[in-house]
């Protein structure tokens, strides 16, 4: 860690995260979320149930796509390009989200861009978690993970307090708030956002070093190495049963996420202003929990990280299904989104760690992106049944404890060797 080159490649590869975290918070979680379902969309309800199918689409996209991307690119190369390309994607249709306009004929309009988006957003994170596997020493996954992680969260905060005091709050610029231009000028500044601060990666971080083929010798090559990859899983018992896992637990955080500013809108009667700032609070805790328990990460392993913090997400996420309070409710989801960042970052580590001995990593982490994704349409679709069938958005939301419950029970039996050691670590 030394090196003067490997941190500050390091350091861009976490600025990424801070650029790119930006789409997440702002689009898919708060501020579009919100501004769909109570101005774009009829009534809050039918807006809950539209946003979950756009979302279950984009992530079915996503799990059809991202491993054989993946594969293509360990087999073409050019990582930087698919990772700036499929950047590209969602920034310029968050660009486009400027002509959302408050009325339902936008709705159609609106959740378009937000799907390309999404897929734009998810793809790119195939080739940018593929660059930890290269840039991280063994002793560091953890907190280099875990690192990117916060500064994500950080960047969402930042991102958000900027949104709050320049645009909605203050209505610097003096924006035609009966079109909700307040609101609509989000989308250009998440992509001048997302633009900006992702540069660094693609000037200081080193290419990853890969055999590079025609683009159609590598699609064949790459789909023949996926299918092959595909019929060893079964025999890959323990990446089998993480990769299920993270299937089960990762629909629901991604539900979480896609419907938690929704959910304090619709239920707890929050206003807009007060939505981003719980979002702000939300992502300095979740921050606060990803780098603090990246050295819970290295020190006690990933597994155990990703166990405690699934139990805990239990724990306090039960009592937000019956609070009517909001201001404890507030408190309540403060403790639960400590717990957000090291299901994820631990999640990411715990893949490195798991296919350390593979040659192959993009293809592989296109299948983690796949197990984050191919149920991915499940948790919202099913949030969303519920919310239309009950009338509730309490029901809605208690189907995302479901998913932490399974996952962590799945995740369980999987063993971590050390590569180096024919020991077992967890």
């Amino acid at each position: 860690m030394r090196n003067h080159k490997t941190i500050l490649s390091i350091a861009a590869w976490c600025l990424y995260d801070w650029a790119s975290s930006s789409f997440a918070i702002i689009v898919t979680t708060f501020v579009f979320a919100t501004y769909f379902t109570t101005k774009v969309a009829s009534d809050h309800i039918i807006g809950t149930y539209q946003w979950a199918n756009a979302i279950a689409l984009a992530g079915a996209v996503i799990a059809l796509i991202s491993p054989v991307l993946g594969a293509i690119a360990d087999h073409a190369g050019h990582h930087k390009r698919w990772l700036f390309f499929f950047s590209w994607i969602c920034i310029a249709s968050t660009a486009l989200l400027w002509f959302s306009y408050p009325n339902p004929n936008s709705v159609y309009f609106t959740l378009t861009f937000v799907i390309l988006g999404t897929i734009g957003s998810e793809v790119a994170l195939v080739f940018y978690n593929t660059f930890l596997t290269y840039l991280a020493p063994k002793n560091y996954i953890g907190r280099i993970s875990g690192w990117g992680w916060g500064c994500g969260y950080l960047g969402g905060i930042f991102a958000l307090l900027i949104t709050l005091m320049i645009f909605i709050k203050n209505n610097v610029f003096s924006l035609d708030t009966s079109t909700a231009a307040q609101i609509r000028i989000c989308g250009p500044f998440v992509a001048l956002w997302y633009a900006l601060f992702s540069l660094p990666l693609f000037f200081l971080v080193p290419g990853i070093s890969s055999t590079s083929r025609p683009l159609m010798q590598a699609v064949r090559a790459g789909c023949l190495e996926l299918l092959s990859i595909l019929r060893k899983i079964p025999q890959e018992k323990n990446v089998f049963l993480y990769l299920l896992a993270h299937m089960v637990y990762a629909d629901g955080l991604n539900t979480l996420f896609a419907f938690g500013g929704i959910y304090a809108a619709g239920t707890y009667g929050l206003s807009f202003e007060e939505v981003l700032i719980f979002g702000i609070t939300m992502n300095i805790t979740a921050g606060i929990g990803a780098i603090l328990f990246a050295w819970v990460d290295d020190y006690f392993s990933s597994k155990n990280t990703v166990i405690i913090s699934l139990i805990c997400l239990i724990i306090f996420g039960l009592p937000i299904l019956f609070l009517h309070d909001k201001y404890i409710f507030w408190s309540v989801a403060l403790l639960l989104c400590v717990f957000v960042g090291p299901v994820q970052s631990a999640s990411r580590s715990l893949m490195v760690h798991l296919i350390a001995k593979k040659e192959i990593s993009t293809e592989w982490f296109g299948l983690f992106s796949l197990s984050g994704r191919i149920s991915a349409f499940m948790g919202p679709w099913l949030l969303g049944l519920a919310t239309m069938l009950f009338d509730s958005q309490r029901v809605g939301m208690a189907t995302i404890i479901v998913f932490f419950i399974l996952g962590m029970l799945l995740l369980l039996p999987v063993r971590v060797f050390d590569k180096d050691q024919a020991t077992v670590l967890v």
